[in-house]
């Protein structure tokens, strides 16, 4: 499993959330809402460090992870964060 942030999406992030250099944001399971991947689970965020990442990847100095606890989440799917321009936002698809 891979997660790719795009670099408009890591921009975001680092300013919404004040990222800096050496931080930790973690992708987690959330029971409720909808997920093309989970139905009745979505995506949630939080800026953690890792206890037992089951996958990263860093962008900007920020290390962008999933625990393993919750790769189950994602179904064999890769995490893409990409940016929606007219809603200004990180937009969240799932590939394989």
């Amino acid at each position: 499993m891979e997660i790719k942030i795009s670099d408009e999406a890591a921009k975001w992030y680092e300013e919404e959330m004040d990222l800096k250099t050496g931080d930790f944001v973690r992708f987690l399971a959330r029971y409720g809402g909808c997920s093309t991947v989970q139905s009745g689970f979505s995506l949630g965020i939080s800026k953690e460090e890792p206890i037992n990442p089951g996958a990263s990847s860093m962008k900007n100095g920020v290390t962008y992870f999933i625990e393993e606890s919750d790769l189950w989440y994602f179904d064999n799917h890769n995490l893409e964060v990409g940016y929606n321009v007219q809603f200004q936002e990180p937009e969240i698809t799932y590939g394989k």
